[in-house]
This record gives C-alpha cells, structure tokens and sequence, in this order.
C-alpha cells in the first residue's frame, strides 16, 4: 500500500516536470522513451536470435542421432532377414531325406 500511496504522490510533480519542459522537452523525452524502448526490443531479439541458433545446433544433433539409429534398424532387419532365410534352408534341408 505505502508503494502505491508514493507513487501517487509523485505523479504530480512528474507530470509538473513534464510540463515546465515545453513541446521541444515533450518530443525530445519521447524520443529518448523510444530509443530505450527500441533498445531493450533489440536485445530481446538478440537474445531469442542466439537461442534459436543454439535450438538449430541441438536440433541437428537430434537428427543425427535418429539417422544413425535408422541406419542400425536397418541393418538389424537385413541381417534378421538373412538368419530367417538361413533358417529356412536349414530347415528343408533337415526335412530331405
């Protein structure tokens, strides 16, 4: 509460300070509003510029990492294939007689 009551208490002399400062003062504190505004939009997007690179690292590790394993699977399946089709022949020539 007592922040609330000092602000309130301030805001006259804020707005009185504003006022002595005539148009030029008016438009110059604007601009300086702006200008510290735009900086601090500016290094937000700088920072979210660097974590979107850093999310593009990690994420081509992460591609690499399913291609390897895409490649281990399918090397499993060929030689999974190959045991059934030995299996097989080994089977047939079992029941030959």
């Amino acid at each position: 509460m007592w922040i609330f009551t000092s602000f309130l208490a301030e805001v006259p002399t804020a707005i009185d300070s504003l006022g002595s400062l005539g148009a030029a003062g008016l438009m110059g504190a604007m601009w300086l509003w702006e200008r510290r505004t735009s900086q601090k939009r500016e290094q937000q997007l700088d920072e979210a510029h660097a974590r979107i690179l850093g999310d593009g690292v990690q994420l081509q590790q992460l591609m690499s990492v399913v291609r390897q394993n895409a490649e281990a699977i399918a090397r499993l399946c060929t030689t999974q294939e190959q045991l059934l089709r030995q299996l097989d022949r080994d089977d047939d020539e079992r029941s030959k007689p």
